[in-house]
């Protein structure tokens, strides 16, 4: 069984214009009865830095949580941010985008090494006396496009020293989508053989050219948690390049269907999240 992580704040931080917040908290709605294993609803940031999450407290105060199976997430690059998330019950996990990368890091979420360190800490004791979880996003994992140092080697060194912080799941990111499938299989390989006990995912950012290939890669060396979109949409817009979409949910669930891989998705619920329109 794998586990399927839907990622609409992607998505909808990647559209030319805002949706109204009613009609997001609807989406939502719609997808937290499909049955994925986690629903990634919003993001407490800076709204000057991305509008369209402004209404993330708003949202959540509308989802209907009672009623899901799914566990609901937002991302937070900053202890404000993390104090925002500890007011809400309905709030299951928190995801922060780390990077080993120093350039990538400044520019994604304007850190340091050590400050960004400094939050994941801040966050993660928040979350233990909040009943809540941390899960820490590896961004750039399998490359360097900005002049950094990079290898399997130095991410192995920041996955030990996050585990030492009690942290134990790590989504790791293609975001620009320039990873080969030969190097997504290397690290993940790598990664899982020295850490058996961690819980690594996914989340990919690729055109068409070798999606497929890129999620096999990371399949057959062991992965079993991969973040989607429906329709694909989405991009990290603090890259300095072009946005490149996400994995469409259609593509995996394809993939997951030719290689018999179970999965527990409500087929009636994903139906109608399909065909509502709100990208």
């Amino acid at each position: 069984m794998v586990k399927i992580v839907e990622t609409p704040r992607d998505g909808f931080q990647g559209l030319l214009h805002p949706i109204d917040t009613k009609k997001k908290i609807e989406y939502l709605n719609l997808l937290l009865k499909c049955g994925f294993h986690t629903v990634e609803v919003g993001s407490f940031v800076s709204p000057k830095v991305i509008p369209k999450m402004a209404d993330t407290a708003e949202v959540i105060e509308g989802l209907d949580y009672a009623k899901t199976k799914s566990k609901i997430a937002v991302l937070v690059a900053t202890e404000s941010g993390g104090r925002q998330a500890m007011k809400f019950q309905q709030i299951d996990q928190l995801f922060f985008p780390f990077s080993t990368s120093p350039s990538f890091l400044k520019k994604n979420i304007n850190q340091s090494l050590d400050q960004a360190e400094h939050t994941i800490d801040q966050l993660q004791a928040m979350c233990v006396n909040n009943n809540k979880q941390l899960i820490v996003y590896l961004s750039m994992a399998f490359g360097e496009a900005y002049g950094d140092d990079w290898s399997i080697e130095l991410l192995i060194y920041w996955v030990n020293r996050l585990i030492e912080k009690g942290l134990n799941i790590f989504p790791l990111s293609d975001i620009l989508g320039e990873a080969t499938p030969d190097i997504i299989h290397k690290v993940f390989r790598s990664l899982i053989s020295k850490f058996p006990d961690v819980e690594f995912g996914f989340h990919l950012h690729s055109a068409d050219y070798q999606r497929m290939e890129k999620v096999d890669a990371a399949y057959m060396a062991g992965v079993r948690r991969f973040d989607t979109v429906i329709n694909g949409l989405g991009g990290c817009p603090q890259t300095g390049k072009e946005l490149v979409g996400n994995l469409p949910l259609h593509n995996f669930l394809d993939y997951c269907g030719m290689n018999n891989i179970p999965i527990d998705i409500n087929k009636y619920w994903l139906d109608q999240a399909k065909r509502f329109p709100i990208f």
